[in-house]
C-alpha cells in the first residue's frame, strides 16, 4: 500500500487557547494548543513508520496542487479570498474555529495536491490502494466556505477529478462528524455518491448548516446518523447494511475514503467508542469492495490513540494483523440504539428514491 506525503503540510499553525478557540480568556491559566495541530500528523507518521505494519507500505512525496485544480471544487472568489487570509501575516480566524496564518497556504495547497498525487498512482495502476497523509482536514470545507478546521476539500478534489476521468465514483466518510462540504460540493452530481457514517450533532454554525439527518439524504447522498456512544458494532453493522450495499448499487468503480480518528472511544473531539478493532474492521470492508481507493486523512485528535486507531485501519486495508495490542479499549460497546439509527437512515434515502 502506499502513502503520500509533504513536508509542507506541517507549515499550517493553527495556534494555541481554549481548546479549538483562538485567543486566551483571563480565567484560564495555560492555553492549550489548537487540536488540528502538526503534532498530531508527525504522530500518525511515526507510528506507521516505526509499527509492525511499516514493511507493507511504500512512501511517495506529494505535491502542490495548481490553482485551476483547487477551482475543481471551489469558487475562484472563495479561493482568492482565503489566499489573502493566508497572507495576512498574522493569524486570522475564517469562522469560529477555523484558522490560518502564514504557513498556511502552501499546506493547503500540498495537502490537496498530495491528495491529487495519491489518486494519479491509483489512476495509473502504480498502486490498488493509496492513503493521502495530509492536513489541514478537508472535508467540511464547501463550495464557497471554510468550516470545521476545513479549508479545501481533499476528498472532494479527488473525487471530482476522478469523475471528470469518466469514473463513477462513491466518496465513504467515517469521520465522527458529518462530510458536510462534500455533501454540498456532490448534491446534484449523478456520478458521485457521497456516503457519511457520523454522530448525532445537528448544525453547529452559520458555516454548517446541514443537520447530517435522514432528512438530507436522496439518491445521491445517504447520511448514517448514529447516536452517542456509538461504537464497533454501530459502525460494522453501518457499512455492512447501508453504505457497502449502497456502493454496490451505485455501481462505483473508484472509492475515495475521508478517513477520521474522532470516532474513537478516547477523542476529545466526538462522543462515540469505536476501538483500534473497529477501525480494523473498517479496513477490512474497504479492502473487500475490491475498488481502486483513496483515502485522505481527516479528524483524530487525542493523537496517541488515533495513531494505533491508523496503524489498525492500515491492519485491514492491507489483509494482516491484528500486529499491535489495543492498551486502552476497555468501554462497553452499547448496540442498543443502532437498530432505531439504521432504520431512520435507510428510510430517508428510500424516501428520495434510488440513484
Amino acid at each position: 500500500m502506499e502513502f503520500f506525503w509533504h513536508d509542507a503540510c506541517l507549515e499550517h499553525d493553527t495556534g494555541e487557547g481554549l481548546w479549538e478557540l483562538p485567543g486566551t480568556p483571563e480565567w484560564l491559566d495555560a492555553a492549550e494548543p489548537h487540536p488540528e495541530n502538526a503534532a498530531r500528523l508527525r504522530t500518525f507518521r511515526h507510528a506507521l513508520t516505526h509499527g509492525p505494519i511499516a514493511p507493507h507500505l511504500t512512501w511517495s512525496q506529494g505535491r502542490f496542487a495548481t490553482d485551476e485544480e483547487l477551482a475543481r471544487v471551489h469558487a475562484p472568489a472563495y479561493l482568492s479570498s482565503l489566499y489573502k487570509d493566508c497572507h495576512a501575516g498574522r493569524q486570522v480566524s475564517l469562522e469560529t474555529n477555523t484558522v490560518v496564518g502564514p504557513g498556511s497556504w502552501d499546506a493547503i495547497r500540498a495537502a490537496a495536491g498530495t491528495a491529487l498525487a495519491a489518486a494519479e498512482a491509483v489512476a495509473e495502476g502504480r498502486t490498488r490502494m493509496a492513503y493521502a497523509l495530509v492536513r489541514p482536514p478537508g472535508h467540511h470545507a464547501q463550495r464557497d466556505l471554510p468550516d470545521g478546521y476545513c479549508m479545501v476539500n481533499n476528498a472532494a478534489l479527488v473525487a471530482e477529478t476522478a469523475r471528470r476521468a469518466g469514473r463513477r465514483v462513491a466518496v465513504l466518510d467515517w469521520d465522527v462528524h458529518h462530510g458536510n462540504g462534500t455533501q454540498d460540493v456532490f448534491r446534484d452530481v449523478d456520478e458521485v455518491l457521497t456516503i457519511s457514517v457520523h454522530m448525532r450533532h445537528g448544525p453547529w454554525g452559520a458555516n454548517h448548516v446541514q443537520t447530517g439527518g435522514p432528512e438530507e439524504s436522496g439518491p445521491g447522498n445517504l447520511n448514517v446518523e448514529l447516536s452517542l456512544g456509538a461504537g464497533d458494532t454501530a459502525y460494522r453493522r453501518a457499512l455492512d447494511e447501508l453504505a457497502v450495499p449502497a456502493i454496490r448499487a451505485h455501481g462505483a468503480d473508484f472509492l475515495v475514503c475521508a478517513s477520521g480518528f474522532d470516532g474513537s472511544a478516547f477523542d476529545p473531539n466526538g462522543r462515540h467508542n469505536l476501538t483500534a478493532a473497529g477501525y480494523r474492521d473498517i479496513g477490512r470492508k474497504v479492502a473487500a469492495l475490491d475498488l481502486p481507493t483513496v483515502l485522505t486523512q481527516e479528524g483524530g485528535y487525542l493523537r496517541g490513540y488515533s495513531a494505533l486507531c491508523l496503524h489498525a485501519l492500515v491492519e485491514g486495508l492491507v489483509g494482516v494483523g491484528p500486529l499491535l495490542d489495543d492498551p486502552l479499549a476497555y468501554l462497553p460497546d452499547d448496540a442498543r440504539p443502532v437498530d432505531r439509527d439504521l432504520a431512520r437512515a435507510a428510510s430517508g434515502r428510500a424516501a428520495r428514491g434510488p440513484a
